[in-house]
Parts: C-alpha cells; sequence; structure tokens
C-alpha cells in the first residue's frame, strides 16, 4: 500500500492533525519499519481518523522522508523532536507559508521555523542535502556519476510517482481502454514506451474500478512493464519467475503467452505468493503455478534444471531505483546491507542460470541504480559462465518496436525516463 500521493500545494494543518504526524513520525524516522508500514499500523490503530485526516497525515510524513537531509541539518535525531519535524516538512515540502503556522507553534518554534527557511542557500552548496541523498549513497554515486547527475537523480526521485497500469491483452486492447477511460481521467495517457501501459498522472484510485475488478487493468510501473518485453516470452514455453513477488511481471508474462506454456512463479514468501493468486484469477490467467521455495537451492527448483526456455530474476535488491515510491529505503539501506545484498543476487543468479535450456533466455533485472548490483554482477557472471552471452537490449525493445535504445542494458532512471530506475540483462545460453 503506497501512501505517497501527489504532494499537495499550500495546506492547513490542524492542531489534532499535527499531533497525529508527531506520533507517526517518532516511530517512521528511526527507520526501523518501512514507512508505509509504519502508516499503515497507525491508521489501522486509530480508525476514527477521517479521509482528509489520513490524508495531511500521510502527505506531511511522507514530504518530511523526502526532506530528511534538510531536516536532519537542523535538528537534532529528527524522530526525538517529531513536531518541529512536522512542522519543518510543512515548510519545506508542502509549500506551507510561515503565517500559516502561528496557531500550531509557540514563540521558540517560529525562531526555528525562520532560521530553517533562512537556510536555503547554504543547503544548495552541499550536495546531500541539495540531492537529498545520504553522504553515503552520495559518495557511492560519486564513483560513477558526476556531481551534476547525483543531482539530477536525487531531485528526480523526490517527485512523487505517477499511476502507472498495463492492459491486461488478454481481456483488451489499450487505445480502446485508454479511450474508454479519458471519458472519465481526461489526464490518462498512454506510458511513452511499454507498449500496454496507461499513465495517471492524479493517481485516482482504482481499486474499485470495473476495469480494474474484471482484471483488464493491472498496476504496474512503466520500468517493470519493459522487463517482460525483455522476457518475450512465448505460447507454449516453459517459463520461470525466480523471484516472483506479488507477481506483476509474472502476470505480464502470462498474458504474453496468451495463457498457453507454463509459468513457475518462485519465492521464498509465502505471503508475496499469497496476493499473486487472486490477482491470476482477476487476470484470467491459468498458466501460472506459484510455489514457496526455502531459497534459491530448494529441490522444486532444481528439478526444472534446463528445462526453461525463459528464467527472470528480478533480484532482490537495495530498491535505489524506487525511491520516489520508498522514500525511507535510502534511509534503511547501507554499504553493509548493499555487500550482502550483492552476496545473495549473485548466489540467486547462478542457481536460477542452471534452470535455462540450452538456446534459452535469461533476464536478470534490479530496481537498482548501483553497479555492483547491476552491470558488475552481470560482468562477473558472464567471466565464470562462458556459456551465456549478453544480447543487446536496445535491439530488442527495436524489432518490438518500443523506441528506447539505453545500449546493451536496459537502464531506466526517473529524471531521464519518468519511470523507476531499473536495470536489466538479457543473456542467452548457447545450444
Amino acid at each position: 500500500m503506497h501512501f505517497n500521493k501527489q504532494l499537495s500545494g499550500s495546506t492547513m494543518m490542524n492542531a489534532t492533525q499535527l499531533k497525529h504526524t508527531a506520533q507517526v513520525l517518532a516511530d517512521m524516522l528511526t527507520f526501523k519499519q518501512p514507512a508505509d508500514a509504519v502508516l499503515s499500523d497507525y491508521f489501522r490503530q486509530h480508525r476514527k481518523l477521517g479521509r482528509q485526516d489520513r490524508h495531511e497525515i500521510a502527505e506531511t510524513a511522507f514530504a518530511a522522508l523526502r526532506h530528511y537531509q534538510k531536516i536532519a541539518a537542523v535538528l537534532r535525531r529528527p524522530y526525538a523532536q517529531p513536531e518541529k519535524a512536522a512542522l519543518a516538512a510543512l515548510v519545506l515540502g508542502r509549500g506551507t507559508n510561515l503565517s500559516q503556522l502561528a496557531h500550531l507553534a509557540d514563540e521558540e518554534t517560529m525562531e526555528f521555523m525562520s532560521r530553517l527557511k533562512a537556510r536555503k542557500t547554504e543547503w544548495q552548496s552541499s550536495l546531500h542535502t541539495a540531492a537529498e541523498l545520504p553522504e553515503w549513497l552520495v559518495e557511492r554515486l560519486q564513483a560513477h556519476w558526476t556531481d551534476e547527475q547525483v543531482l539530477a537523480f536525487g531531485r528526480s526521485v523526490m517527485q512523487p510517482a505517477p499511476l502507472d497500469t498495463r492492459v491486461n491483452t488478454l481481456k483488451g486492447r489499450r487505445d480502446k481502454v485508454l479511450a474508454e477511460l479519458q471519458a472519465e481521467f481526461p489526464h490518462a495517457a498512454a506510458t511513452p514506451y511499454a507498449p500496454h501501459g496507461i499513465r495517471f498522472r492524479d493517481k485516482p484510485a482504482l481499486n474499485k474500478h470495473p476495469l480494474f475488478l474484471d482484471g483488464t487493468l493491472e498496476v504496474q510501473d512503466e520500468g517493470s512493464q519493459l522487463l517482460a518485453q525483455l522476457v518475450q516470452a512465448k505460447r507454449g514455453e516453459i517459463v520461470v519467475d525466480f523471484c516472483a513477488g506479488a507477481g506483476g511481471k509474472t502476470l505480464a508474462v502470462g498474458a504474453q503467452m496468451a495463457n498457453k506454456g507454463r509459468i513457475y512463479a518462485f519465492d521464498i514468501a509465502e505471503k508475496r505468493l499469497a496476493n499473486l493468486k487472486p490477482r491470476m484469477t482477476r487476470a484470467g490467467l491459468t498458466n501460472i503455478h506459484p510455489e514457496k521455495i526455502g531459497s534459491e537451492h530448494d529441490p522444486r527448483v532444481t528439478r526444472l534444471a534446463g528445462k526453461a526456455d525463459r528464467v527472470l530474476v528480478d533480484a532482490p535488491c537495495s530498491g535505489l531505483g524506487t525511491l520516489r515510491r520508498n522514500p525511507d529505503l535510502k534511509y534503511r539501506q547501507s554499504p553493509e546491507s548493499i555487500a550482502q545484498l550483492v552476496r545473495q543476487q549473485r548466489s540467486i543468479l547462478q542457481a536460477a542460470s542452471a534452470l535455462v535450456a540450452p538456446g534459452g533466455r535469461l533476464v536478470y533485472a534490479t530496481c537498482s541504480v548501483l553497479p555492483e548490483e547491476n552491470e558488475r554482477q552481470v560482468e562477473e557472471f558472464l567471466r565464470g559462465n562462458p556459456q551465456f552471452s549478453l544480447l543487446n537490449a536496445g535491439e530488442i525493445l527495436a524489432a518490438q518496436k518500443i523506441a528506447l535504445d539505453t545500449g546493451k542494458y536496459l537502464q531506466l532512471d526517473s529524471a531521464a525516463h519518468q519511470t523507476d530506475g531499473f536495470f536489466a540483462a538479457v543473456l542467452q545460453r548457447a545450444d
């Protein structure tokens, strides 16, 4: 569940909403739990909060995450001063004027807010506050990007993501579905790259919409949709989605195969696979077989050795490409957690490659922007597995009339492509 709706302009928060926002931030800004989970739990415990209250609390809490570097520069341990953090988020992230806060703050707090506004120039001169990225991450990115690129990345992921959906080709065609939707949502538009995508800038709630309920529309980021285009599954094939999660890509691949053949959707999390089952039913797909596995070395995996025509590995990763949706991730990851993920990715990629049939295709993907999780993983894998060779992702997309060429790898970034940050490499096993 994502609460980071489009940031509104100027807002007037009342004292009760501020108190609740401060309670949320006292927990959220410790970064021990995902921000979405903190917010969901809080709203579950406070069922009497109205829709407008929830909106104000969620918007302000996420504004605090998006502007955390600046808030932390002026507040020692922001989680211990959550009311000031909430007020700072209103000023920095939600366009609130100081005069609109006079009814919420005492004199000392108003002085603090004035000092906060006065530091604007100073923040622009420091890359981590200007880009709103922690210092360790700025250093990582500077190893392969210019300061301008780091700043562009940081600023692009501060913008909330639009709502992207995919038209299920078993149930409809994009042009017809889009025309129908535009009567209701004039700002709905075709995604620029993914051939079945429709984008909603104003992020309407679609979960009760007839086209969602009947399986014609699935919520899926355009970048994620493009991974399915790189898998290029065909009718009657055996396909493995190695880290299926809740199955967005599995469903896209199933539709690609016109419901013919078999897709094995593996994941270690029972809960994620449980979410896939109702989605399969709604989409009208019967060729997907979800299976919980203990690890990448589970016997249920190894019995498919050398049998799969296509294997997709959307590997567990830092998620640093999804900061538009999950701004807290940059504070919940660390150099140590990334080193651990890199080891895990290497092991999963190696295990998944054993399932690929001669002549088959292996797609390795992450929603990260770090080379150690992306191209370096692929280069190391190819050195140890000479039976695989790299195919050109740009050429594969061009053959499907998708005008997106980021070179031999698919490398999407929020600033350039308005998608989440995605990486993918397409590998082919020799016959």
